[in-house]
């Protein structure tokens, strides 16, 4: 053969499906379920984790106003650079993107959402590609903390996080400065590590209770405002058997680093069989401190009372992880929200896993996945 090696046309396919990567866009409906921005951060989250490029169309579509806002924006930006993504149709009011992932590599980042627009959502975003970046992650983004339709930063640090720990996912939160509507100006440093893969979870059995704690604030507002909330807050969960330690965070009027006033309420209780519920209230102009309190703690009773093991606001937060974990997860939902069932959807779609669900939407359910172990792609 002088030297020279012959290749036939079988051999020179086979060693081109080795080197080059074929991708098939997935297309995703923004309409579907609840149609709002939940679609958007799940769907781009699990492109990037995946590395499977999107075609996500009619964003938001069943909001008001709909495609994108800063708060989508910018969260598709940050996701983007965290993983050397394309995109296209990146505007605002676009109803239509293109998201193809590359590698996530990790390292530092700054995002300004320059509105109101919840912190809490951007991360919930950015948080499962981070877990399996080649390097940390740390993210400093401004914006809201306490702001409606979204966790409060206060959730995020005390259930959903802790909750995510149990399955071997390494984060953690600084709150640098509150930020409410309109004003915004909110400061969140947070920072994750990678992992190898992500355990399967088994929250059951909610099982007795045995502690409750909350925050409640205020900022550019009179002290006794997060005093009388507090109060309130307790007297109500005394009442139902609890005795609740709940933190009063306030500042004086010449040293508050606020940019505008707001207030509110954040309780967990934590149960002997490691759950850990949540229910919170915002404050507004014409509500009294006292319902503010009242109602935080009526809705972690509404979550403690069904007796299942993780509240509706952390059911869908948990989806996306429980399908890349490694075995089964298995968690009693107190409600299965359209979030849930829609989050369920596209994670199905997006990676091929097969979701159990027992009950019916607006009432407890169950649910259950055999995850996919999945492992960081990082070449």
């Amino acid at each position: 053969m002088n030297g020279q090696v012959e290749i036939n046309s079988d051999d020179f396919f086979c060693i081109y499906l080795k080197e080059v990567r074929v991708t098939i866009m997935i297309d995703i409906d923004g309409s579907i379920g609840e149609g709002g921005g939940s679609v958007l951060r799940v769907a781009i989250a699990l492109s990037a984790v995946s590395r499977k490029p999107i075609h996500i169309y009619n964003i938001r579509a069943k909001r008001p106003k709909p495609g994108l806002a800063p708060q989508h924006m910018h969260g598709v930006e940050a996701l983007a650079r965290l993983t050397n993504a394309r995109v296209e149709g990146l505007s605002i009011r676009s109803t239509e993107l293109a998201f193809e992932p590359g590698v996530v590599e990790g390292g530092r980042y700054r995002v300004d959402i320059g509105t109101a627009g919840s912190i809490t959502l951007i991360l919930q975003a950015l948080m499962p590609a981070a877990a399996f970046a080649s390097k940390p992650v740390e993210v400093e983004i401004t914006g809201g903390t306490n702001v409606p339709m979204a966790p409060s930063i206060d959730y995020l640090a005390n259930v959903a996080l802790p909750t995510l720990r149990k399955m071997g996912y390494v984060g953690e939160v600084e709150l640098v400065r509150r930020g409410h509507y309109p004003r915004g100006g909110g400061v969140v440093r947070a920072r994750i590590e990678p992992v190898r893969k992500l355990r399967a979870i088994r929250l059951t059995e909610a099982g007795k209770v045995t502690r409750v704690a909350g925050i409640s604030h205020c900022v550019r507002l009179p002290l006794h405002i997060a005093t009388r909330q507090a109060h309130a807050a307790k007297q109500v969960l005394l009442r139902a058997g609890y005795d609740a330690d709940v933190k009063v965070e306030s500042h004086e009027p010449a040293k508050d680093p606020h940019l505008g006033p707001g207030t509110g309420t954040t309780l967990w209780a934590e149960t002997e069989r490691g759950a850990i519920l949540g229910g919170s209230c915002l404050g507004r102009p014409g509500k009294p401190a006292e319902q503010v309190g009242r109602e935080a703690a009526e809705s972690l009773l509404d979550q403690l009372k069904t007796g299942r093991a993780v509240d509706r606001y952390l059911t869908d937060q948990l989806i996306p992880y429980m399908a890349l974990a490694e075995g089964r997860s298995e968690i009693t939902s107190a409600e299965l929200t359209l979030h849930a069932l829609t989050n369920i959807e596209l994670v199905e779609k997006i990676l091929g896993v097969k979701f159990e669900v027992e009950g019916q939407q607006g009432e407890p359910g169950r649910i259950s996945v055999d995850g996919l172990g999945f492992t960081s792609l990082r070449s």
